[in-house]
């Protein structure tokens, strides 16, 4: 048996833009970083001729074409194994908004690769991860949650225009400024999930017809993505608290589903009560509030009274890692 723990993540800026329907033509650029929420996924010899699959359900069937669980199916597809049991397990529900499907599939893509023995580089898995989710499953997804899953750390991603590589680079940040984002950010459950499809496929349609609204706001979101990196490797906290109320404000723009009005309530009773910054994290429509907060304090006690629960993380400096290998 084996078992590999891959990071959730949270994004800091940019996030949209590593969608390939808009870097593919105008280059996107996102800041994330991994956190010490996790993914696993263990794989197991069956003793019968079979495949047996426990993530998030449990299915049973002697042909890797006739598993329903797409990601499992097209990653056996691609790494055959022989019979075997995957399973899966989460620190957090699915559809929250902290990268799970990506974290996923780079942490399943990990375990398959080292059932075989093969080595593979971080950015191989999250490479595959990405053809898998995008290319091959026709999901509306970006790129950025596969990549900080195998890399890990606080790191700023350049998506380049026409197909080009992804480029990754660690946000230069001093450890006072490390020191103070986790002093002070803070994430709360909004205890909805939700499926990001309709929000992904209405972005996706709309870069595919270049529509110039979502291409402008699309624009916007990229360039605070790079004043954000600006801003915190000066170490400029509240500023940065500032552009992710700025950010926060053009994501609504994309979509009426990016929001709810139990959302846009608990996000005022934050700036209210000790936020300068916040953002739903996220595609939208549910998850985790995320919020930079003065007073942390006054935030926790008003959240609590809104009945939104804390969810306390640090950063996670590495990427997907095999626990257990025997």
């Amino acid at each position: 048996m084996l078992m590999t723990r891959t990071p959730l993540r949270i994004s800091l800026g940019g996030g949209g833009t590593d969608l390939p329907s808009y870097s593919g033509k105008h280059g996107g650029f996102v800041i994330s970083t991994a956190i010490t929420r996790h993914v696993y996924v263990g794989i197991s010899r069956t003793f019968n001729r079979g495949y047996v699959i426990r993530c998030g359900g449990e299915e049973r069937t002697d042909s890797v074409a006739n598993i329903q669980h797409a990601i499992v199916r097209e990653a056996l597809k691609l790494h055959e194994t022989g019979p075997v049991e995957i399973f899966s397990v989460a620190d957090v529900p699915p559809g929250t908004g902290l990268g799970s499907s990506g974290s996923f599939t780079v942490g399943l893509l990990h375990a398959l690769y080292a059932w075989k023995r093969q080595p593979v580089s971080a950015t191989a898995l999250a490479l595959e991860a990405c053809r898998i989710e995008i290319e091959l499953l026709q999901q509306p997804v970006g790129m950025q949650d596969p990549f900080i899953a195998a890399v890990g750390g606080i790191t700023c991603f350049e998506f380049a225009a026409g197909g080009g590589p992804v480029t990754a680079s660690p946000l230069a940040v001093s450890q006072a400024t490390l020191q103070d984002l986790q002093a002070h950010l803070m994430l709360f459950f909004t205890g909805h999930t939700r499926n990001a499809a309709a929000v992904l496929q209405d972005q996706k349609a709309r870069c595919d017809a270049s529509d110039p609204a979502m291409l402008e706001n699309l624009h916007v979101v990229k360039e605070t993505g790079h004043a954000i990196r600006r801003v915190l490797e000066r170490g400029d906290t509240r500023d940065f608290a500032a552009l992710m109320h700025q950010h926060w404000l053009h994501k609504q723009e994309r979509s009426a589903g990016m929001s709810t009005p139990a959302i846009n309530r608990w996000y005022q009773v934050g700036m209210a009560n000790g936020a300068l910054g916040g953002k739903l994290v996220g595609a939208g429509g549910g998850g985790f509030l995320l919020f930079y907060a003065e007073d942390t304090a006054a935030l926790r006690k008003a959240m609590a009274h809104q009945g939104l629960e804390e969810v306390s993380f640090s950063f996670s400096h590495g990427g997907s890692a095999v626990l257990v290998q025997d």
